[in-house]
């Protein structure tokens, strides 16, 4: 064999390589990936032939529901409209796929069904996704909506033993109905407040005071403090080499971890993340849930992470708390570089309320098919082990304490003890600009609920006169 055929033949042999691994990589690995693709207008054309499943909320009430066209595809109805736009999300051609109808695109198109679906389509019957049952509360999310009154937020309540979410508000919502338009489709994406963000995972806020409870959970598990150590509460103590005022520049002269906690006195807790130092504050963290992505059932696009947060570079970039930059003291009372989500500070108080224990927070909680199959189940999944219980107990006594007669009282309810912690994070000091937040959980003896409740960029709100009525109402909603 000559020369030129011979490098002919390696031409040849080599572009066949490249088809083949092009078509390997296409048609079995990135097959998914491909599948999945925003962008992939044949799949979503395809997706509009199959009967979608539901999505159900606890109470067996529809949130999301197909109908069949004149052309035998099938659209998207959303009978509950913006109620929880953000969480189930939307399904349509144009934009595709969001929220839960993302996150389980392929149990509500049937795609698991196997050999059933392919003796769908050989005998000609219509082709069913699953339908999708979350533990949603629609009550309980309609008195949070109502509590915010239009204002720009988000409100989270979950089960502490089990994880399951109750109540995923987001304000400022939207009619996600309006999306089968492109007219509505402009709008929305031109609309001011961002109304597409789903500020319970995906909004990232300076938590404030509330923070102090994670200090907290480093402080006593760790065994450096106990509930009745005693610190200088006076203001304007040096933290970082620069004064820190309390509130109101109240000097509480030396007291006791429990009252600091009432009185939410920020030398107190400055000094402690200070000695408790970097390190050991950041591995409780981790243990909560900062600095990952939380791992509740939402696409990983519209869930961002807590944890502390630097400008390198020209861009806020997530750091460890070992950083440089963080500052400790203030990081460990919620200011400084330290922002976090809603679901992240909820996940902190419902730790405190199962004892210790983190459990994965989830939305759904199993698949149905149209024979009545149980095809998903999402089973209470324990995440980490933060603390001791001894320290969980000792925790939930001084946050009980901060509602019955500290910054927390708007939150009491009647006959039932609640464990709270409000928040009020500066956001803007010249202008008065605050970002109110409240986190609890109830009954303080026997927790049912966890929940936290932010309001976006207050004039001079406080977490507790702002958040805690909305926390109070929300609880009360599903302690009935």
């Amino acid at each position: 064999m000559n020369g030129p055929i011979i490098r002919v033949f390696s031409v040849v042999l080599l572009l066949f390589g490249v088809l083949m691994y092009f078509t390997t990589r296409w048609t079995v690995i990135e097959r998914d990936g491909l599948r999945d693709n925003p962008l992939n207008k044949r799949a979503l054309l395809e997706e509009q032939r199959v009967h979608r499943g539901a999505i159900i909320a606890a109470d067996g009430s529809t949130l999301a529901r197909s109908t069949r066209r004149r052309d035998a595809t099938y659209s998207r109805r959303y009978p509950q409209d913006g109620r929880f736009a953000q969480t189930v999300g939307y399904a349509f051609l144009s934009p595709g796929n969001a929220g839960l109808e993302r996150q389980y695109n392929g149990e509500l198109l049937g795609r698991d069904a196997g050999l059933d679906r392919a003796l769908r389509r050989l005998q000609g019957r219509e082709e069913r996704g699953s339908d999708l049952r979350t533990s949603l509360d629609p009550v309980a999310q309609q008195v949070a909506i109502d509590a915010l009154n239009g204002r720009a937020g988000a409100v989270v309540a979950l089960d502490p033993r089990s994880g399951r979410v109750k109540v995923a508000a987001s304000l400022l919502d939207y009619d996600p109905n309006v999306l089968r338009e492109r007219k509505g489709q402009e709008q929305l994406n031109s609309a001011k407040g961002s109304p597409l963000l789903n500020r319970t995972t995906a909004g990232l806020y300076p938590p404030g005071s509330t923070m102090k409870v994670v200090t907290a959970i480093a402080a006593l598990d760790s065994g450096r403090f106990t509930p009745g150590s005693v610190i200088d509460g006076s203001s304007g103590i040096d933290i970082s080499g620069v004064p820190l005022s309390n509130a109101g520049g109240t000097d509480y002269g030396r007291i006791d971890l429990t009252t600091a906690l009432t009185r939410s006195v920020n030398t107190v807790w400055a000094q402690v993340g200070e000695q408790v130092g970097k390190r050991t504050m950041e591995r409780y963290m981790k243990r909560l849930g900062f600095y990952e992505k939380a791992e509740v059932d939402l696409p990983a696009a519209e869930r961002l992470t807590s944890g502390t947060y630097c400008r390198k570079d020209g861009d806020l970039q997530l750091v460890p708390a070992t950083d440089d930059c963080v500052d400790i003291g203030r990081a460990a009372i919620g200011q400084d570089v330290l922002l976090a989500t809603p679901l992240q500070m909820a996940m902190v108080a419902a730790t405190v309320a199962n004892g210790g224990r983190l459990m994965r927070p989830v939305i759904a909680t199993r698949a149905i098919d149209a024979e009545g199959r149980t095809t998903l189940e999402n089973q209470p999944e324990e995440m980490s082990t933060v603390m001791k219980p001894s320290a969980a107990r000792d925790l939930t006594a001084m946050m009980t304490r901060v509602v019955q007669e500290g910054s927390g009282t708007a939150a009491a309810l009647l006959g039932i003890e609640v464990a709270g912690k409000t928040g009020t994070a500066e956001r803007d000091v010249s202008r008065n600009i605050t970002q109110p937040w409240f986190i609890a959980f109830a009954p303080a003896d026997s927790p049912r609920i966890a929940i936290a409740v932010t309001i976006e960029r207050t004039i001079g709100g406080f977490g507790g006169t702002d958040a805690a009525p909305i926390a109070k109402a929300v609880m009360e909603s599903l302690l009935r």
